[in-house]
């Protein structure tokens, strides 16, 4: 069965940190480096408006949300 996937808004956090990107920097390899698992590369993405790429534009200033454990709360409040 298909269903819709809901995804919470990110607002920015004082524990957020800034990111510049190098050269092949991939979403999913950040998501590893930062949270540890690689299956969270959407939350960076989400907080930062990234849709349909998962490789970066090296030297790109992104925000890595600091407070994932919330938006993980949030999206399995969200798509329960």
């Amino acid at each position: 069965v298909y269903g819709t996937t809901y995804y919470p808004e990110i607002p920015l956090h004082n524990s957020d940190t800034l990111y510049q990107t190098t050269v092949n920097d991939r979403l999913d390899n950040l998501a590893f480096s930062f949270y540890e698992d690689s299956s969270l590369w959407w939350v960076i993405a989400k907080a930062n408006g990234i849709k349909g790429k998962m490789v970066l534009e090296s030297g790109t200033v992104i925000r890595i949300p600091g407070n994932v454990s919330k938006v993980i709360h949030d999206f399995k409040k969200l798509n329960t």
